[in-house]
C-alpha cells in the first residue's frame, strides 16, 4: 500500500494566507476597474500599471505626491469604522498635489496588515476606489502584504501615492502672490487626517459621546473637482493644503521672503468638533492654529476682485469659503500674524 502525503502549507503555518489574499483580490477587482478609463492599459492583476498620457498637453509636467493616514487609523479601529478611511489616504495625496494647479491621474495604495482579512479589508480599498473615482483618479494598482509579527495583534496600515500632471504654463507656484491679495479659506470637515496622536489621547481620557468620535472620523474633503473649476475660471495665485502643522506651518510654505499672511481670527469660529477638542486638551488657541486645521482644509490666494466669482464656484461645489485675512509685505522673520 502506497502512503500518500498530506500536502501542507508552510506559509500558512507561518501565518500568511495565500488563498485569502487572492479572495481579496477578486473581491476589489470590480471596485477598481470602475475608476479606469481608455487611459488605463490592462487591468488588475499585472506586474505594473500602465497609463497612458496622450496628446492633450503640450509641455506637461509630472506631479507626484505620498502619504498616509496616521494614527486615525487606531481610532477608526478601535470604534470598528473603517468603512471611509480609504478616503482619507486618498484625499491627502490628491488634495497636496491640486496646490500647483494639477489634475490627479493615478492612484497606488499599500496595505499591510497582521492577518488578511478579505471581508472586512476588501471595504478599505473599495473606499479607495470610490473616492479616486470622485477625484477622477484611476486606482492603477496597489500592493497587500499579510505581516504577522511585524504588526501587533490585528493590526493594519496603509499608504498611497498619486501622480498627476499640468501644463507648465499654468503650474501654480507662488510666484504671483503679492502684498493686497486675499486669503481664501475653503472649509474642512474636521480635523481631516491630521492630530490624531494628540487627539486620541484626548479621547483616551475623556471617553467622548459616539456623536464626537463621528465628528472626529469624518473623511476628509476631496477638493480636486472644486479645484479644478476654480483654477480654471480663476487665475489663482497660490494655494496652500492645511494638514499637519495648521494653518501656523502650511501657508507661509508658499510665500515669498519679504511676504506675511495676517490672519483674521475673527473671520470665523472654529467648528465644534475643535472646540471640544480644546477645551477637552486644554490648548491654547496658537497651539490649536499650529496642531490643527481648524476648519479651514485649503487656502487660495486670489485677488481681491476675484474672491466673489470664486466663492460662487465653490458654492456649486458644495463648500464653504470665506475670506480670512490678506497678504502684506513685511520684513518679519515670521511670514504669518495673526489678529
Amino acid at each position: 500500500m502506497t502512503n500518500k502525503l498530506k500536502p501542507t502549507d508552510p506559509y500558512a503555518a507561518a501565518g500568511v494566507n495565500i488563498e485569502a489574499g487572492n479572495t481579496f483580490v477578486d473581491s476589489i477587482k470590480k471596485s477598481v476597474n470602475a475608476t479606469h478609463d481608455k487611459r488605463v492599459l490592462g487591468g488588475i492583476g499585472g506586474f505594473a500599471g500602465l497609463f497612458q498620457l496622450g496628446s492633450k498637453y503640450k509641455n506637461p509636467v509630472l506631479v507626484g505626491c505620498t502619504d498616509g493616514v496616521g494614527t486615525k487609523v487606531a481610532l477608526s479601529q478601535a470604534n470598528n469604522k473603517t468603512d471611509s478611511i480609504g478616503q482619507d489616504l486618498v484625499a491627502m495625496c490628491v488634495n497636496d498635489m491640486v496646490t500647483c494647479g494639477a489634475e490627479p491621474l493615478f492612484f497606488l495604495d499599500y496595505f499591510a496588515a497582521s492577518k488578511l482579512e478579505p471581508k472586512s479589508h476588501a471595504q478599505i480599498v473599495k473606499s479607495i476606489a470610490k473616492a479616486c473615482k470622485l477625484s477622477n483618479c484611476a486606482l492603477l494598482g496597489g500592493e497587500t502584504a499579510e505581516m504577522p509579527g511585524h504588526y501587533v495583534g490585528n493590526n493594519y496600515d496603509l499608504a498611497g501615492f498619486s501622480v498627476g500632471v499640468v501644463e507648465k504654463a499654468k503650474l501654480i507656484d507662488g510666484k504671483k502672490i503679492k502684498a493686497g491679495q486675499v486669503l481664501l479659506a475653503i472649509e474642512s470637515s474636521g480635523p481631516h487626517s491630521n492630530g490624531y496622536s494628540l487627539i486620541r489621547s484626548i479621547v483616551k481620557k475623556k471617553k467622548p459621546s459616539q456623536s464626537i468620535v463621528n465628528a472626529l472620523l469624518k473623511p476628509t474633503h476631496l477638493y480636486p473637482t472644486a479645484i479644478k473649476e476654480l483654477t480654471s475660471k480663476i487665475d489663482v495665485k497660490g494655494m496652500a493644503h492645511i494638514t499637519g502643522g495648521g494653518l501656523t506651518e502650511n501657508i507661509p510654505r508658499i510665500l515669498k521672503n519679504g511676504l506675511v499672511a495676517k490672519i483674521d481670527l475673527t473671520a470665523w469660529k472654529f467648528p465644534k468638533i475643535f472646540q471640544w477638542l480644546q477645551d477637552s486638551g486644554k490648548i491654547s488657541q496658537m497651539d490649536m492654529l499650529r496642531i490643527f486645521n481648524c476648519g479651514v482644509g485649503m487656502v487660495c490666494v486670489l485677488d481681491t476682485k476675484d474672491v466673489e466669482k470664486a466663492q460662487k464656484i465653490l458654492k456649486k461645489n458644495n463648500f464653504k469659503s470665506f475670506a480670512m485675512g490678506s497678504i502684506k509685505k513685511s520684513k518679519s522673520v515670521s511670514q504669518i500674524e495673526y489678529s
